[in-house]
């Protein structure tokens, strides 16, 4: 199999644009194209579709994806087996688009001399595996979630602690307000249709919803922009983003991000890794995030209990 092209697809994936994918690659959109369509005839099935919004993974495509992942990981070990001097530290962010790819681009202005590469596994056991095997040196994740204890000889710190934010259209109830506290969601339809069950963001949400008797609707697959779309046109239709997470919506959807307070739900980002890992580099990463961690909110928050419970956590 090419690995180029399984390259190229999983990039297309995470971006979800023959273009930015392109970008990513430093490629032409053709040159994307062709890769993809050569991978599509050597697999016998149909990758993507392609939509208004971009190129949306088939059911083939899904199913392809975490396998794909774990080719290209397959080939970084292999290549680091015989490879001389010092390899990249090794990190993965959960998503291009979403907070603690942000957090690795400020480690990476700030110390440009250190070589990186970066990852994007698909949930808290994907990254546990890879952690544990040597396939990646570190991994932003929220932990512990109930009942999954991190494994023996794996540490993590709680390094940055994300503001949820409510998503509307112009003509939602709730549009015009400067915040709104979660106590007010309840009764309101939040549909999320990116949680997966199992995952780490599931066992937040799920917390979240106990905590405030929030009614969050995962069902329907994650179209790119789909959300927006539904909410945009929607006066009883919201959803819940992360305060750093790029989103991109046409003009005239005019949606409205609007903070959380009294109290303001955040996220647990924490930078979870092996004691055993002997990278230099690792270290420096997290002194980086303890010095650049943000002052303590003057605001009231929430967080999981479970979340509270992360061993050699960076207090606030």
């Amino acid at each position: 199999m090419d690995l180029t092209a399984v390259r190229t697809f999983v990039a297309v994936a995470d971006a979800g644009q023959f273009q930015e994918a392109a970008a990513v690659l430093a490629v032409t959109q053709q040159a994307v194209s062709k890769r993809i369509a050569a991978l599509e005839r050597e697999l016998g099935v149909r990758l993507f579709t392609r939509t208004p919004r971009g190129a949306e993974l088939t059911v083939d495509g899904r199913t392809f994806l975490p396998h794909a992942r774990e080719l290209l990981l397959a080939e970084e070990r292999a290549r680091d087996s015989v490879r001389s001097g010092r390899r990249p530290l090794r990190v993965d962010v959960v998503g291009s688009r979403l907070a603690p790819a942000a957090l690795l681009r400020g480690f990476h202005e700030a110390h440009p001399e250190i070589a990186l590469d970066v990852v994007t596994l698909f949930d808290v056991d994907s990254a546990l595996t890879a952690l544990r095997s040597g396939a990646v040196d570190a991994s932003f994740r929220a932990v512990a979630m109930p009942g999954r204890p991190l494994p023996r000889g794996v540490e993590a710190a709680r390094v940055y602690d994300e503001p949820v934010q409510l998503l509307t259209g112009p003509g939602h109830a709730l549009a015009d307000r400067d915040t709104v506290s979660p106590g007010e969601l309840a009764g309101h339809r939040i549909w999320m249709p990116g949680i997966v069950e199992g995952t780490e963001w599931a066992a937040y949400y799920a917390s979240l919803a106990a905590e405030f008797d929030l009614t969050i609707d995962s069902s329907g697959p994650n179209f790119s922009g789909a959300v927006q779309e539904a909410v945009a046109g929607s006066g009883t239709l919201a959803t819940l983003v992360s305060e750093r997470t790029r989103l991109v919506w046409p003009q005239d959807y005019d949606l409205r991000r609007i903070p959380l307070a009294d109290p303001t739900p955040v996220y647990p980002h924490s930078l979870v890794w092996t004691a055993a890992n002997p990278h230099p580099a690792l270290a420096v990463l997290r002194a980086h995030l303890g010095d650049a961690r943000p002052p303590r909110p003057a605001a009231r928050t929430w967080v999981p209990g479970w979340a509270e419970s992360v061993r050699g956590v960076f207090r606030p």
